[in-house]
């Protein structure tokens, strides 16, 4: 065969590889990320209530310390800051992923002896490398990167999403807590009121001893739920100074308030939910990411199958140093292709690529799991709420019935008709339905929460949010 027929084989048979190369990149994998057309549970509708906000869900409270608090942690949190960091990190990265596929240049000059050691020589040479990236494996690569990209951006959102709803929440425990220590101020000094009473009614013969005993057990049971509930206040209030990015709490926070705000019901209610907000759900968007990952192991494990194809150039420049008055320097240039093909490891590299296919059906399913547990939660969101907001009605109807025996029995006392002791039952009731009631109030506003934080509620990243370089 001449040395042109060689040439154009040659030629036919490179063209042919790189064409299959292009048609080896891996189909994009199919997702099942379709959700429900219509909840199962209620919706908190009423009359005038706006469209659901997942941006600014918490302003519809109309609570400004709640959205100042919201804005400082938004702005100082460390864990928010840190997935930042890891965005930024991510980009970074995936910004020199093509690098790896252009040609490459690299420089260097040495001196060396012959075999013989009677002359020394100069070298220097440039050598030139470019893998094409053929199979699919650029594309796997760039593929890689953006998912990595993806899941740091799904793990930042994430990270809002829970620090908007932790924030709420500790906020929600501490008014809850600062109105149930004055409702616990008030029976304690009912309590205290009604023990000595039954002291004098015990001295008098109109009582006994085991009533004064009852009364003195319900007093200290009511000291240990006192302090039971100051512990849970330290708790939310250094907790949300943590998420704040303090080392110390507001003094207020600590301290009881009758007149703490707690969200309505009207504030607990939108017009319309629709099913299609789970898609903004973090997690959704990080299994996406595990898909994607995925499926750029599995273009990577598909190209080693094939033949690695690097261009390679050189040119080496060489001067004898000890005969340099006898001789010249002489220089040779070489060109050519690399071909690595896969022969006694091709079973290894096929088993890889059966793993990875299974890894990229697991992702799949992982992300449809991802979709089902959203569909969950905010399910069960709807029905803590619709289940508060029925207690709440129970409640203030209970609360009105206790109100007016209250009354009709204060009358009685004014009149002569009844004692101040056999009243202090009835008004202590009245305390323990408000406190019931403040605690429904609370536990539906959490349910609120529960709700946009399953839907992935949460103000977006800044557009500039994550770019750079980590300072």
């Amino acid at each position: 065969m001449s040395a042109a027929a060689k040439h154009r084989l040659s030629c036919l048979s490179l063209g042919a590889l790189v064409a299959l190369a292009g048609c080896s990149a891996p189909p994009p994998a199919q997702i099942d990320g379709s959700v429900p057309q219509t909840w199962t549970q209620p919706v908190p509708a009423a009359p005038g209530a706006a469209a659901a906000d997942l941006r600014g869900w918490w302003k519809a409270w109309g609570d400004a310390a709640l959205d100042a608090l919201i804005d400082e942690a938004l702005a100082a949190n460390l864990d928010l800051a840190q997935a930042t960091s890891r965005l930024r990190q991510q980009r970074l990265l995936a910004g020199t992923v093509d690098a790896a596929y252009r040609p490459v240049v690299t420089a260097g000059m040495r001196t060396l002896q012959d075999i013989a050691a009677i002359d020394s020589y100069f070298h220097a040479s440039i050598d030139v490398t470019w893998d094409l990236g053929l199979f699919g494996a650029r594309e796997a690569g760039l593929r890689s990167a953006a998912a990595s990209v993806l899941d740091a951006e799904g793990q930042l959102q994430a990270a809002r999403v829970s620090l908007v709803a932790d924030v709420a929440h500790r906020y929600l425990d501490i008014r809850m807590a600062q109105r149930q220590r004055v409702l616990l101020d008030e029976q304690a000094r009912l309590d205290a009121r009604a023990l000595q009473l039954a002291e004098v009614r015990r001295t008098q013969r109109l009582g006994s001893q085991e009533a004064v005993q009852q009364l003195q057990l319900q007093s200290a049971q009511r000291a240990a739920q006192h302090a039971a509930l100051r512990e849970a206040q330290a708790r939310a209030a250094h907790g949300l100074a943590a998420l704040l990015g303090r080392t110390r709490p507001e003094p207020q926070w600590l301290q009881a308030d009758a007149q703490a705000a707690l969200p309505g019901t009207d504030a607990l209610a939108v017009a319309a939910l629709p099913a299609d907000l789970l898609r903004t759900r973090p997690d959704i968007q990080i299994a996406q990411a595990g898909v994607e990952r995925a499926a750029a192991e599995l273009g990577m494990a598909r190209s080693a199958l094939y033949p690695r194809l690097v261009i390679g150039g050189s040119l080496l420049y060489s001067y004898n140093i000890t005969q340099n008055s006898r001789t010249t320097q002489d220089n040779m240039p070489t060109l050519g292709p690399q071909i690595d093909i896969p022969l006694f490891d091709w079973s290894r590299r096929r088993s890889q690529a059966d793993a990875s296919g299974l890894a990229l059906q697991a992702a799949v399913q992982a992300y449809r799991q991802s979709v089902l547990d959203g569909v969950a939660e905010a399910e069960s969101a709807l029905a803590a709420l619709a289940a508060q907001r029925e207690r709440m009605t129970a409640l203030q109807a209970s609360e009105q019935l206790l109100e007016q025996r209250a009354q009709a029995q204060a009358r009685r006392l004014q009149l002569g008709l009844d004692s101040e002791f056999a009243g202090l039952a009835g008004r202590r009731a009245v305390l323990q339905a408000r406190s019931e009631q403040t605690t429904a109030q609370a536990a539906q506003a959490l349910a609120y929460v529960a709700l946009y934080k399953a839907l992935g509620g949460a103000p977006l990243a800044d557009a500039g949010e994550g770019q750079g370089a980590t300072p």
